[in-house]
C-alpha cells in the first residue's frame, strides 16, 4: 500500500536528489549482501538475555545495514530543521544508550518530518521519532520511555533475529521483482531498504520485552517511569491513523495499549526503590517544543481536490478524477482507482533531452515513440515505451519537463494491453503541470505548536476560547493528555496550543 508523505524542496540546492535508480543500486548491495551472509550458520548469545540463539547477521553487518538504511530514511523523509531540538534528542538518547547491554554500538536518534506520532529503530544503533510522536509527548519522561523502548530492540536484536528467520530474503525477492530500475517505484518499492528493514514485524513477546527494558533504561536514567503509560493512554485514544505514514504504525505490531498501561503498572509495583525525586521534565519537553510545525507541511506540497500545489516550488498538476494520491518526500504518486495504472512525478537529472535518452536507453526499455516540445511553455521532451518485468510486459508514457531551475520526470505506466485505455488520461496529467501564480498557495504556511501557562485556573474548554486553537477541541485535550474540555486545570500548567501559519 502505497504511503502518504510530501515532496520536498529542493530549490537552492546545486542539484536535485538522487534518483531512484540510485537508491535502488545501495539497495541491491545490500541485499546481496544478507543474502550471501544468510547461507552461513551461526549462533551467537544475546545481549540482553545471555541466551544463544541462532544470528545468521554479525554485529559488524547488522551496524552497516543499519547505517545504509539510516541513510535511506533521512534522505526519504527529512529531518526536523531544529538543531536544538536534535541535540536534545539525541543527547537523551545517547544517555540511555550508554547503559544500556550495547553502549559501543554508533547510536544515533533523530527526529523526521513525519506528521504521524510514531517511533522506530533500525539494526545496529539509528533510532528514530517523528515531529507527529514530538507533538504527542508531554514530558521527558514520556520521551526517555520510547527512547527506551526502541533502544531495547536493537540491544536485543530483535531485528537481526527476524532477519535471521528469512524475513530479509523475502523482503529481497519484492525488490528483485522488477528489472528496469528506473521502474523500481512502480508496485510500492519507492521507500527502498531503509524502509523494508521497518516492516520486519516484530512479535509481541519482542514488543514486551523492549517496554521492560525500555522501563528499566529510563528508570536508570533518573526518570519517572509513572510517566511511561502516558505516552500509551494517548496512542490508544489517537488510534491507528492508516494511510498517513511511511513505516508502520507505531502501535501496529505491539501489544494492546490497555495490556502495555496495565503492565507498566505491575512493573512499577515490582520497583523496589522509592519513585520520589525522579525527573519527569514537563517543562522542559514542552519548552523545547515551542515553535515544532504541527500536522502536515504545506511548504512540502498539498493536495488540494486533485490538484498537487508546491509553493516552494511553484507548481501545480492535477491527477484524474477517482484516483488514490500520495505526497512521498521524494515523488508524488497517483494509483488508479482498479489499481491497474500508475502515475509518479519526481526530480530528474540533465536537461529533458538528456534526462529522455537516458531512461529510454536503459536496458529492458523498448521505444515507441519520443517527441520534444514545450508544456504550458516550458522545455519538455516525451516518450512512449514498453518494459519487461517479471510481473509481465508494461507500457507507458514518460515526459521530463524543465521548470524553476530542475527537471521534473512525469512517469505513467499501465499493463500493455490496458495503455490504450489510459493514454488519455496520461496525457492530461503531463498538460497539467503548469506555474502557481495563485497567493493563497504560496504563502500557504505550516500550523505549529506554542506553550501558553495558564494565568488561572480553568477548564480546558474555557482555555480553547482564551487561547483559541485551529485544531478540534478533542484533538486539543489529546495532544495535552486532558481528559475532556471539562477538566479544570491548575494555574501555571504549561498547555500546547496549535496556531495557523
Amino acid at each position: 500500500m502505497l504511503l502518504p508523505l510530501r515532496m520536498s524542496n529542493t530549490r537552492g540546492s546545486s542539484r536535485p536528489r538522487p534518483r531512484a535508480r540510485r537508491a535502488w543500486a545501495a539497495s541491491g548491495r545490500l541485499l546481496l549482501l544478507a543474502v550471501a551472509v544468510s547461507s552461513v550458520h551461526a549462533c551467537a548469545r544475546n545481549p540482553v538475555t545471555g541466551e544463544r540463539e541462532l544470528a545468521l547477521i554479525s554485529e559488524s553487518q547488522e551496524i552497516q545495514m543499519g547505517q545504509q538504511g539510516a541513510q535511506q530514511v533521512v534522505q526519504s523523509l527529512g529531518l526536523v530543521e531544529d538543531q536544538a531540538l536534535q541535540r536534545y534528542v539525541d543527547g537523551i538518547g545517547q544517555r540511555l544508550a550508554a547503559a544500556s547491554e550495547r553502549p559501543d554500538l554508533p547510536w544515533s536518534f533523530a527526529v523526521v518530518e513525519d506528521a504521524t506520532p510514531n517511533a522506530f529503530a533500525l539494526p545496529g544503533g539509528p533510532v528514530f521519532l517523528t515531529r507527529g510522536m514530538m507533538a504527542l509527548m508531554e514530558s521527558e519522561a514520556e520521551l526517555a520511555s520510547v527512547l527506551g523502548h526502541e533502544i531495547g530492540h536493537i540491544t536485543a536484536r530483535h531485528s537481526v533475529n527476524q532477519m535471521s528467520n528469512a524475513q530479509l530474503a523475502q523482503l529481497g525477492m519484492g525488490l528483485g521483482s522488477v528489472f528496469v530500475p528506473a521502474l523500481a517505484g512502480i508496485g510500492g518499492q519507492l521507500l527502498g531498504t531503509g524502509f523494508q528493514l521497518l516492516f520486519l514485524k516484530y512479535g509481541r513477546d519482542d514488543e514486551r520485552q523492549s517496554d521492560e527494558l525500555g522501563f528499566r533504561y529510563a528508570l536508570n536514567a533518573g526518570y519517572d517511569v509513572r510517566e511511561m503509560d502516558d505516552v500509551f493512554a494517548a496512542l490508544q485514544r489517537i488510534g491507528e491513523q492508516r494511510g498517513s505514514s511511511p513505516v508502520p504504525s507505531w502501535a501496529s505490531t505491539h501489544p494492546a495499549p490497555a495490556e502495555r498501561i496495565e503492565n507498566i503498572g505491575a512493573m512499577i509495583a515490582e520497583v523496589e526503590q522509592r519513585l520520589v525525586g525522579l525527573e519527569v521534565g514537563h517543562a522542559t519537553y514542552l519548552r523545547r517544543i515551542d515553535g515544532l510545525v504541527y500536522g502536515e507541511n504545506p511548504r512540502n506540497g498539498f493536495f488540494r481536490n486533485n490538484v498537487f500545489l508546491h509553493p516552494d516550488l511553484a507548481f501545480q498538476m492535477e491527477f484524474p478524477d477517482g484516483w488514490q494520491k500520495q505526497n512521498l518526500p521524494r515523488a508524488v504518486v497517483a494509483v488508479s482507482p482498479q489499481q491497474d495504472a500508475q502515475i509518479v512525478l519526481e526530480l530528474a537529472e540533465g536537461s529533458p533531452d538528456a534526462a529522455l535518452q537516458q531512461f529510454l536507453g536503459q536496458q529492458g526499455i523498448r521505444t515507441l515513440s519520443s517527441t520534444r516540445g514545450t508544456t504550458n511553455g516550458n522545455p519538455s521532451a516525451t516518450g512512449l515505451f514498453q518494459a519487461a518485468t517479471q510481473q509481465g510486459t508494461l507500457a507507458g508514457a514518460v515526459r521530463f519537463i524543465s521548470y524553476g531551475g530542475n527537471t521534473y520526470q512525469l512517469l505513467a505506466i499501465t499493463g500493455a494491453d490496458s495503455f490504450d485505455r489510459w493514454e488519455r488520461s496520461f496525457a492530461g496529467v503531463f498538460e497539467s503541470f503548469a506555474r502557481v501564480t495563485d497567493s493563497s498557495v504560496l504563502n500557504a504556511q505550516p500550523n505549529r505548536i506554542t506553550v501558553v501557562e495558564l494565568p488561572a485556573a480553568m477548564t480546558l474548554g474555557a482555555y480553547n476560547e482564551r487561547y483559541p486553537s485551529v485544531i478540534p477541541l478533542e484533538e486539543l485535550a489529546l495532544i495535552n493528555h486532558v481528559t475532556s474540555a471539562s477538566t479544570r486545570i491548575p494555574a501555571g500548567t504549561l498547555l500546547k496550543r496549535v496556531v495557523g501559519g
